[in-house]
């Protein structure tokens, strides 16, 4: 059996990804330990009767040091994360990584990390976005240089980092897709620019406002047409569902860091064993 920890349980995804374990219809993996930050006010009670599924019999705790398990699944912050993915790294524990906002650096370590333990590491846990991502590449092969590209998103007012890791993330793949550097030709907000338009750049837009859980478009805009690829989430359990889904492909996995793609069967792993 697979043993599953998740981190900051008492967060929107925390929460998500322990009704997404109970519900497990499979013997193959369960939720073993749940965590949230020290001297929370949650410590202590189970896991299960936070989240409204019944009592699983998992007390939540402070410390993964407290914690059994085989799997680690964070979708934290980029501080929290970081310390998790140390500990993982000296104890041999794989991890899934949801946490968004890291710098060059901070990815760095990431990587560097993979090369001892696996790691399924990715902006987006939704299969649906992870499909978009994989259309994407072939909408921006088709349709090349002629058309103008956009990409709006749209989260919940609480969302720290923007524009979101999905749409960066939807950026490089149109940006790899038509052989640019997306730090090159990105355009966040066209405040004070007074000119027309460059055919070259990649444009982003970001929107925070209410609970949305999150919506992605990407616009090709060409003279006369245009195509838009769209995702919409209306709940977190999407995202906690592809993450236990990349949890049970990284079992037998030595080291290696993948993403979504991987998991999916979209793509190769990269320095997998």
């Amino acid at each position: 059996m697979i043993k599953i920890a998740v981190t900051g349980v008492a967060g929107r995804m925390g929460r998500a990804l322990v009704q997404a374990t109970a519900e497990l219809p499979d013997a193959d993996m369960a939720l073993t330990a749940a965590v949230h930050k020290p001297g929370s006010s949650v410590l202590g009670v189970d896991a299960g009767e936070l989240v409204g599924v019944g009592s699983l019999g998992i007390p939540i705790c402070g410390d993964l040091s407290e914690c059994d398990f085989d799997v680690l699944i964070d979708f934290t912050l980029v501080g929290p994360t970081l310390e998790n993915l140390r500990y993982c790294l000296v104890n041999k524990k794989a991890m899934v990584i949801g946490t968004t906002g890291f710098n060059a650096d901070q990815k760095r370590e990431i990587e560097e990390a993979a090369q001892d333990i696996p790691i399924v590491f990715a902006p987006n846990m939704s299969i649906g976005v992870n499909l978009c991502f994989h259309l994407l590449q072939q909408a921006a092969a088709v349709l090349g240089d002629d058309a103008d590209i956009e990409i709006i998103e749209t989260h919940h007012r609480n969302k720290l980092d923007a524009p979101s890791g999905t749409a960066l993330r939807m950026g490089e793949v149109v940006a790899d897709a038509l052989g640019r550097d997306l730090a090159e030709c990105a355009v966040y907000g066209r405040q004070g620019i007074s000119e027309v338009r460059d055919r070259d750049t990649i444009g982003f837009a970001t929107v925070r406002a209410g609970d949305v859980v999150g919506v992605h478009t990407v616009l090709f805009a060409t003279e006369g047409e245009r195509v838009e690829i769209t995702h919409k989430s209306s709940s977190r359990m999407t995202y906690a569902r592809g993450s236990l889904r990349a949890a049970r492909w990284l079992s037998g996995k030595s080291r290696g860091l993948y993403d979504m793609q991987d998991v999916l069967e979209l793509g190769r792993g990269r320095d997998g064993g």
